[in-house]
Parts: C-alpha cells; structure tokens; sequence
C-alpha cells in the first residue's frame, strides 16, 4: 500500500523529534567548528530530512510547507545553526527540482543531496561562440557551503556583443568541486551554519544549468515531468519565505524549554528572600510573557505555511496582498522568538552567559536571524502595512 503524505509527514517529524538531544549535545561543538557536525548531517539524512522537499521521482517525499516548519522548528530546538542550514538545503533541494530535468538526473543522483543558495545575482554569466557559459563571480553567506554537493547562485547573463543585460537575471545551479570558499565566517549568531563566502572562476555551464529569475518569480518551472504539478508551479518568493519560520520559531520553544528545566532543583533567587524562584512573580510574568510569546510565533508560521501549501496544491495566483502577509507572519515570528529568548535569558541569572548555557546561544541566533532580510521584523511588517494602504511594496523579494 502506497504511503499517504499525512502518514509521510508524520514519520519524519517523529524521527526528527528523536534526533533533538544529539544535536543539543553537538551544538557548542558546532558553533566552535563553524559547521554542523558530521554525526549530526548523517543522523539527518537517515532520518529523511533532506528528502523532504526532492521530488516524489527522485526518491523524495514532496511535503508541504507546514511539515517543513515543523521539522525545522524541531530541528531548532536542538541547534539554531543546524536548523537554519536545513532550512537551506531544504529550500535548495526544491529549487532544484525545477531545473531541466537533464540536470535534476545530474543533481538527484547524489544521495541525500545537499544544496545551498544565494540568489543575489553577483556572478556574471559569459557567454561562449560555441554555445554555454562561463560563470564567474562571488556569493557572501552562502549557509552549509562547507558540506554541501551543489550551489544554486544568482548572476546575470552577458547580453552578448551590446555587453550585459541587467534584466536578464537567472539562477544557476553549480558543483561545489568547481567552486572556491573563502574562510571569512566569524560571527556573532549562527556561528555553526559555517555561511562562507563562495566563489567561480570561468566555471563551464550549460543552459539546462540556469533558471531566468523572471520564470522562477512568475512560478514557471523549467521541468517538464513537474510542468503541471502546483507543488512546482508556485512561485518562489513565498515557499521560501514561509520555510524559513521554521527556525526562528524552534528557538523559541528552546529558550522556554531550557528555562523551565533550569527551575528544577529549586535554587535561589540572588539577593531576594526567595529560596526558589520558581515561585517569584517575576518569574511567572517572565514565563507567562515568554509562552504567550511562543504561541503566538506557532499561529503566525502555521498561517503562512497554510497559506502557501494552498497555492502548492491549487495552482491559484496569489494576490499582493497574501505575498505581503507571508512577508509579515515570517517577520511576527522572528520578532516574538526574539521577545520570547531575551526574556527568559533576562530571567535566568548571570549563569546564563556562561558559554554551556544554552540559552546565551539561542539568544545569538535569533538576533542574527532578526538581521536577515528575509526575516527583519520591523521591515517585514512595515511592507505588508504599506501594501494595506493601497500603495506598491517597496521590493520585489515577495
């Protein structure tokens, strides 16, 4: 009997839960290597994660964004960084299933492929008499490139003997054996997504090898096997935006997690009379505040997730309106994680910036999220109060 996508679902996230206590072990070590350990990647592969947006013909799972929030949030409550360069791949891994399907055979053959992405169009494409390309450029925080097979880059194409055409933005989809990295990741928060600097010197591509920024933003896939499924139809700017809440959301249900573990064995309240503070009011506050926090964080990345697996499983356009309120739900709950986390850091004593703590990393984590242009709270919310005003959005990333 062939096995349902609920069912599907539900057995990746139950072994994805499992895989929680290794990774909260291994994320110290994480964030002092600057990568997701290897034990740690291969106990996620065997546990489905990185099948979870291939193809159903390639040997994946195809689940909806929902099930990707949740085993990213899970994810996440065992290591930010691991968390995030799933995210990545995750996103990768579907955008590669809209590439010619010469190239999906090429990129699918790898078990458990991991693939990253940085869509800013800093290469330059060059192109050659006898046909194809040459790729030359440099991509900053490129997540997971340490142990990735493929990157998936933006660049521009030579518009031939009249010079560039600036319009003429496409993805292309490359071999890390071709590509150089830089060892400039030094950083704050997410230490361990290992998000280096990549770079291609007059790498050969073909044109299966790209993918025009125009179709991939207007939902036109280049695969033919996938050409009427919706699940690859949809445009791009709102499946990665709604993804990515995973993260920021299983951070905060860390933080809350980890501070109510810390009220047990009772212990003292530093230069109050209480002899647990456990039973202080302002640990209650905290923790009412902090929970709050959480819940409302889980409503705003179960409703854009929803909203999206609508359009993956209809093929129905999305109004600006909905591209906005994506925008905005994602921008929500990276700004309520980071609510939730400095409250409870704030709460937790001077312990908590000893460096075993977990809760000064998280802490890290979300604010180096809050910092991403994808997941900014205060520019997310602006745009989708813009738009409700009747005006244009101010970007064209939706």
């Amino acid at each position: 009997m062939a096995v349902s996508e609920r069912q599907r679902a539900e057995e990746l996230l139950e072994r994805t839960e499992t895989l929680v206590p290794l990774l909260r072990a291994s994320a110290r070590d994480a964030e002092r290597e600057g990568r997701v350990a290897a034990r740690c990647l291969e106990a996620i592969a065997d546990a489905g994660v990185f099948k979870m947006t291939a193809p159903i013909d390639a040997g994946g799972y195809q689940l909806p964004v929902t099930t990707q929030v949740d085993v990213l949030a899970a994810l996440a409550r065992g290591c930010g960084s691991t968390s995030w360069v799933c995210a990545v791949y995750s996103v990768g891994i579907w955008l590669a299933g809209n590439f010619s399907d010469a190239v999906q055979e090429e990129v699918f053959a790898q078990p458990d492929v991991r693939i990253t992405v940085v869509g800013a169009p800093t290469g330059r494409l060059t192109r050659e008499q006898a046909g194809g390309y040459r790729l030359t450029g440099r991509w900053g925080f490129n997540t997971g490139c340490l142990d990735a097979h493929h990157a998936i880059v933006g660049a521009f194409r030579d518009g031939g003997p009249g010079g560039a055409d600036e319009d003429d933005a496409v993805l292309a989809i490359v071999p890390y054996e071709h590509l150089q990295l830089a060892d400039d990741w030094d950083v704050s928060g997410l230490a361990g997504t290992g998000s280096r600097t990549i770079a291609a010197d007059d790498v050969p591509l073909t044109e299966e090898h790209l993918w025009p920024m125009a179709e991939a933003g207007g939902g036109i896939t280049r695969s033919a096997r996938h050409r009427e499924d919706p699940y690859w139809r949809t445009i791009i700017g709102p499946f990665i935006t709604a993804n990515s809440a995973g993260t920021p959301l299983g951070l905060a249900e860390a933080a809350l997690e980890h501070y109510l573990e810390g009220l047990r064995p009772p212990r003292p309240m530093t230069l109050t009379s209480y002899a647990d503070r456990g039973e202080a009011a302002i640990t209650h506050l905290q923790v009412g505040e902090a929970a709050t926090a959480v819940e409302a964080a889980a409503f705003h990345a179960r409703r854009c997730a929803q909203a999206v697996d609508l359009h993956c499983a209809t093929g129905e356009p999305y109004t600006m309106l909905e591209r906005a309120r994506i925008r905005s739900d994602v921008g929500r709950v990276t700004g309520l994680a980071r609510t939730a986390a400095h409250l409870l850091w704030q709460g937790s004593g001077a312990s908590a910036i000893r460096r075993e703590a977990p809760i000064q990393r998280i802490v890290r984590d979300i604010d180096a999220l809050a910092q991403h242009a994808v997941m900014n709270p205060d520019t997310n919310i602006e745009l989708y109060g813009r738009v409700l005003c009747g005006l244009e959005p101010h970007t064209e990333a939706l």
